[in-house]
């Protein structure tokens, strides 16, 4: 499996954990608490978003150069249906590898493990922001 960074901010406040990671395919749970819920007790569409920009840049992160950084330049989302409280299963994919762009697609599956959502963002390729 691919190293990937200590989960801290966001990632561990919202609870994301990553379960496997290489170049090819970063999968990810998450299990939605009253934290994801929007006022009718479902998981709120901002949830899926968030969650699969986190594990979506993790394999963006996986697949740029050592040197190089990424940050989300569009993310298009199309929900499927509603989600209960439980554990949310993330897989990302790459879809395109370029110098300057990666896009990938991830879809997330409800606890019944159906598909609940799908997400494509494109990272744009970045040098790494130097520490002063």
């Amino acid at each position: 499996m691919a190293t990937v960074e200590p989960r801290r901010n966001m990632p561990e406040h919202f609870g994301i954990r990553i379960v496997s990671a290489e170049k090819d395919k970063v999968v990810a749970e998450l299990d939605a608490d009253e934290r994801h819920l929007n006022n009718l007790g479902i998981v709120h569409g901002g949830a899926y978003m968030a969650f699969a920009d986190d594990v979506g840049g993790t394999t963006a992160g996986l697949n740029k150069p050592a040197d190089m950084s990424t940050t989300t330049v569009e993310s298009k989302s199309n929900f499927f249906r509603a989600t209960p409280p439980g554990r949310l299963t993330a897989v990302s994919v790459p879809l395109h590898v370029g110098r300057r762009t990666i896009v990938v697609q991830t879809s997330i599956y409800g606890p019944d493990g159906k598909l609940a959502a799908l997400v494509t963002q494109t990272q744009l390729v970045v040098p790494r922001a130097r520490k002063e």
